[in-house]
């Protein structure tokens, strides 16, 4: 095993066929990503309100998400942060560190960017958070890019199937 390999980050790339629109709208309301990631998305203002599901999220809105699979005892929260240089969101991701995705293009196609930082290292964590997440990512971007591409959604939305 490579001793110097990072375990505090990592990155995931889907080419899709979509627009930069397309996508930026499943990237910023709360029925964007509940099209394609969670089961429920809610996201608060800094102010306490919670948006409506086509209302754009704002840098400092906070969240409470859920996944199909999963019982409503099981989900994540965190805060949207300001999107820096060519990110399209920013967001911390619970304890496992900082999540941005950007929009590139690239040979005439449009390339989903997602970079997971400051994940802590410990064993615990290389484990659940630094490959569970890549995994988890790897699937929810190709998930993106059929719901983009042909509008398959590829979740498991039985709740009384537990695939974990």
């Amino acid at each position: 095993m490579d001793n110097n390999y990072d375990w505090s980050k990592f990155t995931v790339k889907q080419p899709t066929n979509a627009s930069v629109k397309q996508i930026e709208k499943l990237l910023s309301t709360q029925a964007g990503f509940e099209t394609w990631f969670l089961r429920e998305a809610i996201f608060m203002s800094s102010s306490g309100i919670k948006r409506k599901e086509q209302e754009v999220i704002q840098p400092t809105d906070t969240y409470r998400w859920m996944w199909y699979g999963y019982p409503d005892s099981v989900f994540e929260t965190g805060e949207i942060l300001s999107a820096e240089a060519d990110e399209f969101i920013r967001f911390r991701f619970g304890n496992a560190g900082i999540v941005s995705i950007k929009i590139l293009s690239e040979n005439n196609l449009t390339i989903i960017e997602l970079i997971q930082t400051q994940i802590p290292t410990n064993e615990e964590a290389k484990v659940s958070w630094h490959l569970g997440c890549k995994t988890g990512w790897t699937f929810y971007l190709l998930n993106l890019k059929s719901i983009l591409e042909g509008g398959l959604d590829l979740r498991n939305r039985n709740n009384e199937l537990r695939l974990d």
